[in-house]
């Protein structure tokens, strides 16, 4: 519940911050029939979204169990290579995302066609599509009813929706750069488990080596480490009940479960150490970076990368993450 809820306050928000630019920039410029054609855009991509996870939820009914796995498997590592990317993407992108936003907009505005719609379209789109998938392979790999996992997520974006709104009638000030650096994290940590699950779909389904597969014929002894019995890292169900409210606790926030294979317990480690370190130093450098750049004799209203839209014609907050030394944010 706490990964699906924070996949859907994260991305939720995100696409918020994304339609409230596009709203401010389309008002400002008095063109309120860019506002209608935002609106249809957004909407078809919320249809998109839910029409991918119906599909992932309910397609692979009548395929035979290692198909299941397989495809389970697969998607979970895909979930979590989109998950990653996301996350680096918005520490690169989101200090220079109104003006990037603004300016496709204005491209589209010259045409007066339905490219307005299409910007609108692809950037909650993408936030949708992404949150499908990986609220479905969230909630397989920690075991929760995909009634429950949805719920939370919709709980999230709720809570995201509020706040853009809030944030757009500049009735609220959040520090952004806080915001995206530890939800952030705690995505990382949530993907680890995930991509952890999808390693153990894909033994079950016989794709990689593991406890469900027999030793091959002929293997050493370090090729037959990773079959059969041997396979297991550990298997602790009489210390830590994998039903009970601590191992799903375990499962759901660090992927960890009281029966783990070596194949497993390798790749969530690959994963998480390297992909924190990078994310946790980008996020603090790019930090330094910024308060360095706003000078001692600089306030918050003067940073050339801010751009306010006027308070009636829009919001008053920040379109991307604002330094976190920003007295404002």
């Amino acid at each position: 519940m706490i990964g699906t809820l924070m996949i859907g306050l994260r991305e939720g928000l995100e696409a918020a911050l994304v339609v409230s630019v596009l709203l401010a920039y389309a008002k400002r410029l008095d063109r309120r029939d860019a506002v209608m054609k935002i609106w249809a855009g957004v909407a078809a991509a919320v249809l998109l979204s839910l029409a991918t996870g119906a599909v992932l939820t309910f397609g692979a009914y009548g395929l035979s169990f290692r198909a299941q796995e397989a495809i389970g498997g697969i998607l979970s590592i895909v979930a979590v290579g989109m998950v990653t990317w996301m996350v680096f993407w918005m520490l690169r992108a989101a200090r220079h995302l109104s003006g990037d936003l603004r300016g496709k907009l204005d491209r589209a505005l010259l045409g007066g066609g339905w490219g307005v719609a299409a910007i609108g379209f692809i950037s909650v789109g993408r936030e949708g599509i992404e949150t499908a998938l990986f609220i479905w392979a969230t909630t397989r790999a920690s075991a929760v009813s995909p009634l429950v996992g949805f719920l939370s997520a919709v709980s999230g974006i709720i809570v995201a929706v509020l706040l853009g709104w809030a944030l757009f009638r500049g009735m609220i000030r959040i520090d952004l750069t806080r915001f995206f650096r530890w939800s952030g994290a705690l995505l990382i940590l949530f993907a680890a488990g995930v991509l952890a699950y999808g390693v153990h779909d894909l033994q079950e389904a016989g794709f990689l080596p593991g406890p469900f597969a027999p030793v091959p014929p002929g293997a050493g002894a370090f090729a037959a480490a990773w079959f059969g019995d041997a396979a297991w890292a550990f298997r602790i169900p009489h210390v830590i009940a994998p039903d009970g409210f601590v191992g799903a606790l375990l499962k759901g926030v660090l992927g960890f479960s009281p029966e783990m294979t070596r194949l497993e317990v390798l790749v969530w480690v690959a994963y998480l150490v390297p992909t924190m370190f990078f994310f946790l130093r980008g996020s603090l450098a790019q930090g330094r970076t910024q308060r360095r750049s706003q000078g001692p004799a600089q306030g918050a209203e003067h940073d050339p990368a801010r751009t306010p839209v006027p308070p009636q014609k829009g919001p008053t907050w920040t379109t991307h993450p604002a330094p976190a030394a920003s007295p404002e944010a």
